[in-house]
């Protein structure tokens, strides 16, 4: 079964750098695929791919991440203030972040405009046999 995780912005908007990363990173752990409204900063980014790095183990493959932006293709300087401010003061609500377990997301795909996410069923985690 695929869960999907819709997380609106003001739910990590309070939260520090480390804490969004965290906060995403055991949604994903727990084999949820992460809807996040808005975008984590380049720098958080980077760093939610450092610490998935160091997290990967036999349960844990890692992420798939995917950003999608609304067009930056601004017809009137007053649509580019408008956006410029509301990010200043609200946060960068603008686009969609997606962030899947590696062992559910296949692939990726994206162009300017949308997001193509093939999944795969996840693999039950082996049990080990119980001595008597």
């Amino acid at each position: 079964m695929l869960t999907l995780q819709i997380v609106p912005y003001s739910e990590i908007r309070d939260l520090s750098s480390l804490g969004r990363i965290r906060m995403l990173l055991n949604v994903a752990k727990e084999n949820k695929i992460v809807l996040l409204q808005g975008r984590l900063t380049k720098e958080e980014e980077a760093e939610l791919i450092k610490v998935t790095m160091e997290e990967i183990n036999k349960d844990f493959r890692g992420i798939e991440l995917a950003v999608i932006e609304p067009t930056k293709d601004k017809i009137h300087a007053l649509d580019v203030l408008r956006d410029s401010i509301a990010n200043v003061l609200l946060g960068d609500r603008q686009g969609l972040t997606v962030i899947g377990p590696a062992n559910i997301v296949k692939e990726i795909k994206k162009d300017p405009k949308k997001i193509e996410l093939l999944t795969q069923e996840a693999k039950p985690k082996k049990k080990g046999k119980k001595r008597k």
